[in-house]
């Protein structure tokens, strides 16, 4: 390293603190990377790898962006799970004495960017943090981007599954796990290979006990007032999550003001299959917003808005009070449609409070994101004006929280030009008017500048040049020109200053002074407008807890109003809300199917479930006729309800349910070696493990992955478990094809039958779309087949066969078919029948002289009916 060159030895220094990072250095107009970064960074980003001499026997690897859109390649390397360092350029190169000094001003990871442009702005964008000790996960999750923190402790039995649940509801995009996190069997995988989620592991000293760091965070004196009493795992774990933002962040960690230490028994459980399934926030196959329950509901006019309604519906809430509080606000801007349509225009100006206010503290803000600030503020009295007389308690809450803010209105309209630059480095940003010496230095350079006119004139006149002509350039600065063929009337005051092809050019001592006054003036204002601009948004920084409250209040009116126009479009109704445990729907619709086929009835189907009554319901019927479109909108009727939401039925009781499990669909786990037999019966038994009498389960086909008698064995052991009210009791679909079950109506109570209606015309199959009372008749499956376009002549051979073994004969293989007899084949002894083999098995295993007389006859009847079964 000796013979390096001193900026190979600075970038060197910095690297050795940041190994794990993209280090990207500011030499000038680029950020640079050597070495190893260079190769990494040429790769991904698809840049041209050169050489640098640094002082070593070879050209260093070196590639390079621009500084001023670098944002763009910092988000394509974060994308892609790297973190990437910047080292800036601490004091003006134009002052620096030798060799420019730089430091890390920051280090952007998946979990901590800020930057506007590499962020979705309808969807947090969370670092979480984990710590698992004596049986006890503490769990946090903050978005560093709106400043919010939340906080949870887990505890009970498998710990794993609900640690897994909390951050499938989060998605954070990063992970800090602590040595016992890592663990719990599945859990990093989880985050690594389910979230796509970055993944960290700090040193254990970082998931400190110690409160008092928080208590100076949050602005609470003690563990009490952090609600964090108690709770060491999580206590160590928002430790963990601050010690790491200030190594990445540096600066703008006081933007982290806001901590909601919640329960997981304040939300209804959803895993993640089950969000999944229900596609609440994205599709199953592409993963996108269209086609989800998200995708219906969304009317939001605001970033902040839009956040807010995805959290909602990835939480519905479990007590009837704040339900029924957002169920008030949104009848009423339901029933007053002029109020509604209000406040959603004066809404769609709203700019993104939460995030701007990031970037303002943060100090990266510039003056076209302070003027949107202002023009949102400018809006806040008319909206406070129109919400203010609202009667639901919710709509009263929020207007007396929306602070209007004349102050920073007026400070920063004042302060900050209507239109400015985007550049804050670059001048034309304060008004004229706000700042006397800002002012004085622009009249001295317009007033410079009319003096160059008048002194070109004058020198014109004394001296008879009639094409002399005054210029500028940033070598010599101002001059006067003079061609070769007048150089002979040049007075002797003038100096020469630059000999050029066809003139001469020359400075004077007046001309001299005209432009320390103009051009001192220029550098001056623009380092003078920049420090009063900063200064403007400090102080609009100070007001952070402000402006915090009143984005909250925006951004939770944004919602009720998307919910009252997502109603009033589709024609919901407002639930009712119980603690019953009885669900009664009329006329439910499936709110995203019906959304997608528009202009086409939907067809709308009834739905009673109760805890004391009919808990379970036996659905038959065959595939395409709608089984499973009904059970996932029963279960998202539940779930708008529960997040304030009216709902597609023309009238609804909920009763709270606690959770909500499906087992929908097939799928494969072959990375871990599980078929979908094996995933399918995983599932199942966390469901049967975790249901209670107030949870609401859906079962679409268990037992369709192995044999008839084990698949259908396994199905009714779990409708038997489900209906139990000792055991279980969760209001429970169940779509099935084995008809044999719906004799389960007749032997338990509780358990329903229903059937999906189907018209039939000689072979032609018609689809009613009606959940009707009583078990199917058919399963229709070979019709089904035909529908999906299996030819012709296997749909006609199909029907022979199930004709056959209907009727109790063997399968006749069609004639020119038969398999050839080989000849001389060697004989070979057949496999015994599995009954049989039974049999022996029993007799094998008894000692007939300790038989009793009545056992003996118990034996021998036993071994009959096998006998008779196996015939």
């Amino acid at each position: 390293m000796a013979d390096m060159t001193p900026m190979m030895r600075q970038y060197m220094a910095v690297k050795e603190q940041h190994k794990d990072e993209i280090l990207f250095f500011r030499l000038g107009d680029f950020y640079e990377m050597f070495f190893d970064d260079a190769r990494l960074a040429s790769r991904e980003l698809e840049l041209t790898l050169t050489g640098k001499d640094c002082g070593l026997d070879e050209r260093a690897p070196m590639c390079g962006v621009p500084y001023h859109s670098c944002e763009n390649y910092i988000a394509r390397l974060v994308e892609k799970g790297y973190k990437v360092a910047i080292c800036e350029q601490a004091e003006d190169p134009k002052l620096a004495k030798g060799l420019v000094k730089r430091e890390i001003v920051r280090v952007v990871t998946p979990g901590t960017v800020i930057e506007g442009s590499m962020l979705d702005e309808s969807r947090n964008n969370y670092l979480a943090a984990v710590c698992v000790r004596d049986g006890q996960a503490g769990v946090v999750f903050a978005d560093v981007s709106t400043g919010e923190a939340h906080a949870t402790l887990l505890a009970g039995e498998e710990l794993d599954v609900k640690l897994t649940g909390e951050l499938g509801r989060f998605a954070p995009r990063e992970v800090l796990f602590n040595g016992g996190s890592l663990a719990l069997a599945g859990v990093e995988r989880f985050a690594r290979e389910r979230l796509g989620a970055s993944v960290t592991q700090p040193q254990e000293e970082a998931f400190s006990p110690d409160v008092a760091p928080l208590c100076a965070q949050f602005g609470k004196p003690d563990a009490a007032a952090l609600e964090l009493d108690g709770k060491e795992p999580a206590v160590r774990a928002l430790n963990a999550l601050l010690a790491y933002l200030r190594q990445t962040q540096i600066t703008g960690l006081e933007r982290l003001n806001q901590l909601d230490v919640y329960s997981d028994a304040q939300f209804m459980r959803l895993d993640l299959s089950t969000r999944r399934n229900l596609e609440l926030c994205e599709t199953l196959r592409g993963r996108e917003k269209r086609g989800t329950l998200l995708w219906v509901l969304d009317r939001t006019k605001t970033a902040m808005g839009k956040r807010l309604l995805r959290a909602w519906i990835e939480q519905p809430l479990l007590h009837p009070g704040p339900i029924t509080r957002r169920l008030a606000a949104v009848d009423e801007l339901f029933s007053d449609a002029v109020l509604r349509e209000d406040v959603m225009e004066i809404l769609d100006g709203v700019h993104d409070l939460e995030r701007l206010m990031t970037r303002i503290v943060y100090g990266t803000a510039n003056a076209r994101e302070l003027r949107a600030l202002a023009e949102t503020i400018g809006r806040l009295p008319g909206l406070k004006e129109r919400v203010a007389p609202c009667k639901a308690r919710l709509l009263s809450d929020i207007a007396r929280n929306i602070d209007p803010l004349p102050d920073l209105f007026e400070l920063i309209t004042k302060a900050v030009e209507e239109d400015p630059p985007v550049s804050v480095r670059e001048g034309g940003l304060i008004r004229p008017g706000y700042h006397a010496e800002i002012d004085s230095l622009r009249e001295i350079m317009r007033g410079g500048k009319g003096f160059l006119a008048e002194v070109e004139a004058r020198e014109k006149e004394k001296t008879g040049i009639k094409n002399l002509k005054i210029g500028y350039n940033r070598v010599f600065g101002y001059y006067i020109e003079v061609t070769k063929s007048n150089i002979a009337q040049v007075p002797e005051d003038y100096i020469r200053k630059q000999t050029l092809t066809n003139c001469e050019r020359y400075i004077t001592q007046e001309l001299k002074e005209l432009e320390g006054r103009v051009l001192g003036a220029q550098e001056r204002v623009v380092q003078l407008e920049y420090d009063v601009f900063d200064g403007v948004r400090r102080q609009v920084a100070e007001q952070l807890h402000r402006i915090q409250s009143t984005a909250g209040a925006l951004a939770g009116l944004d919602v009720l109003c998307s919910f009252a126009q997502a109603a009033a479009m589709n024609r919901y109704c407002r639930p009712d809300l119980g603690v019953d445990g009885r669900i009664s729907i009329k006329d439910g619709r499936h709110p995203v199917v019906e959304a997608i086929l528009s202009g086409v009835p939907f067809v709308p189907n009834d739905t009673e479930l109760d805890m004391d009554g009919d808990r379970v319901a036996i659905i038959t019927g065959p595939n395409m006729a709608g089984k499973s479109t009904y059970m996932r909108q029963v279960a998202l009727i539940t779930l708008m309800a529960q997040i304030g939401s009216f709902v597609p039925a023309s009238a609804a009781h909920i009763g709270v349910v606690d959770s909500i499990f499906t087992r929908v669909g097939a799928s494969d786990d072959l990375a871990s070696g599980q078929s979908t037999f094996m995933v399918e019966m995983t599932e199942v038994a966390s469901i049967l493990e975790n249901a209670t009498q107030n949870s609401l389960v859906l079962l679409d086909e268990i037992g369709r992955g192995t044999s008839t008698f084990d698949g259908m064995s396994i199905a009714r052991a779990v409708v038997e478990h489900v209906a139990d009210l000792k055991r279980c009791g969760a209001k429970t679909l169940f779509a099935t094809h084995y008809h044999e079950l719906t004799v389960l109506e007749d032997q338990l109570s509780g358990v329903r039958n229903y059937s999906v209606a189907v018209k039939k015309h000689g072979e032609e199959l018609t689809f009613l779309r009606r959940i009707i009372p009583g078990g199917a008749d058919d399963s229709y499956g070979i019709e089904v087949a035909k529908l999906a376009g299996i030819p012709a002549r296997v749909v006609t051979r199909a029907r022979e066969i199930l004709r056959e073994l209907e009727a109790g004969q063997p399968v006749a293989v069609p004639a020119g078919r038969k398999r050839a007899a080989v000849e001389a084949a060697p004989a070979q002894m057949a496999l015994m029948n599995p009954k049989a083999e039974d049999v022996l098995g029993r007799l094998r295993g008894i000692d007939a002289n300790a038989l009793t007389p009545i056992e003996a006859l118990n034996l021998l009847f036993e071994l009959c009916r096998i006998a008779k079964d196996d015939a």
